[in-house]
């Protein structure tokens, strides 16, 4: 059981990069990834692909990619410039991501309603802390979100943050004028994040009444890119990294990582360390690294049939304890990615589940296979007609019930504690 703050994984610290989404080379299923962000620049959840020089979110109606597709930078921005080169999917129900989440839920957010192609979404928020003041919808002026490649650019100082589309800043957010009266404290995000690109099925039946009506409607899995393709998508073809040095006053003993040094997740809390950040395996945590899964029994190993189950259930009993760090924390809106309402979405405290999406599988298999996305061109792939037009929604087939939600944010900082 992790009980104090020195039981939570080091962060890997900021390192500026240009990320070519060309290929899969460097995206780790998060059912593999142990924290070495040398080896690994994504850890993904879902199904990417590839097409023509371009990586693509999916989201299918059955299948790995039924929850849609997450992929998050193993390193951590503590401040900086952060821009993605992509195409949103379309279609009601659906949503497009690219934000930059830290483990206390601090967010700064591009969102891209599939029913509304003429608009991107900027938003942030504090500790997930809910507020409908935040959003302010930035205009596409030139093709849509879908069918023209525009650059989306944030740019994350301590005393302001700017978002760009195409060169061109669309809000700036001072700090200064964030500061809550009731907390005392000012509601801006200022914790190490890490990049998110994701696509997700906001649309769920699943999901609250106030989720849904924001993203349209209910999903129509009867669309034409569904039709064409068997998925929805969305297209990125690059996300560039520019850190800033850690701000005025920080904590700085290296600068190899993050760590929190208390649970008030504001920047006095963070210290940038020369801590390692690799686990041997899942098991693992700050105060473990070495921790590992059971030995398998020999084959000559003659022991009892109650001995052997005794094995069985000591490794089914560790597998129940995987970390959920170093993995995947969700993308979304903010509150367990869904829009607060009289549904079941409704709770701004983040309480989320300790076996979400960073849990990984003792087996150590991901979910993302190579070979699929290197043969997606030949599965006859087809990008949509460049129309901005969005396809009625349609009734959802019978019986269907999503079995798992990758976009479920775990709690703010506690989400990194295995109660």
């Amino acid at each position: 059981m992790r009980t104090s703050l020195d039981s939570c994984v080091p962060a890997p610290a900021c390192n500026s990069q240009d990320y070519k989404l060309s290929t899969l080379d460097g995206i780790t299923p998060n059912t593999q990834y142990l924290g070495d962000a040398s080896k690994s620049k994504w850890v993904s959840s879902g199904t990417p692909k590839v097409f023509q020089d371009q990586v693509l979110l999916t989201l299918s109606e059955d299948g790995e990619s039924s929850s849609g597709t997450l992929l998050a930078t193993t390193s951590y921005v503590w401040y900086g410039k952060v821009s993605a080169q992509m195409k949103s999917s379309r279609g009601v129900g659906v949503v497009s991501a690219f934000i930059l989440l830290s483990d206390v839920k601090d967010e700064i957010d591009f969102e891209f309603v599939g029913a509304d192609l003429q608009n991107a979404q900027s938003n942030f928020y504090y500790q997930g802390v809910t507020d409908y003041n935040n959003e302010v919808n930035l205009p596409i002026t030139k093709g849509s979100t879908f069918d023209t490649y525009h650059t989306y650019e944030v740019d994350w100082k301590p005393d302001q943050i700017t978002w760009s589309v195409d060169g061109k800043i669309m809000r700036t957010l001072e700090k200064s004028k964030t500061f809550n009266t009731t907390t005392n404290t000012y509601h801006y995000p200022q914790t190490p994040a890490r990049v998110q690109l994701s696509l997700w099925p906001a649309g769920s039946s699943k999901n609250g009444k106030g989720t849904i009506d924001w993203a349209g409607g209910l999903v129509n899995w009867d669309s034409p890119d569904v039709q064409a393709n068997g998925y929805y998508y969305a297209l990125f073809k690059d996300v560039n990294v520019e850190c800033y040095d850690p701000p005025s006053g920080a904590n700085v003993t290296g600068s190899k990582a993050y760590i929190y040094t208390s649970l008030a997740g504001t920047n006095a809390s963070i210290a940038e360390t020369n801590d390692k950040t690799v686990l041997k395996s899942l098991l693992g945590s700050g105060t473990d690294r070495d921790k590992d899964y059971p030995k398998p029994a020999k084959s000559s190993d003659t022991s009892s049939a109650s001995g052997t189950k005794a094995s069985s259930a000591a490794s089914a009993a560790a597998t129940s304890e995987v970390a959920t760090v170093p993995g995947l924390t969700g993308a979304g809106p903010g509150t367990n990615g869904q829009r607060p309402d009289s549904g079941n979405g409704g709770s701004s405290g983040g309480s989320g589940s300790g076996s979400g999406s960073g849990s990984g599988s003792g087996s150590g298999s991901g979910s993302t296979d190579t070979s699929s996305a290197a043969g997606s061109a030949a599965t006859g792939f087809v990008q949509g007609d460049n129309s901005n037009s969005t396809p009625n929604v349609a009734p959802q087939k019978g019986e269907r019930v999503l079995q798992r939600s990758m976009f479920a944010i775990l709690v703010a900082f506690l989400g990194m504690l295995v109660l």
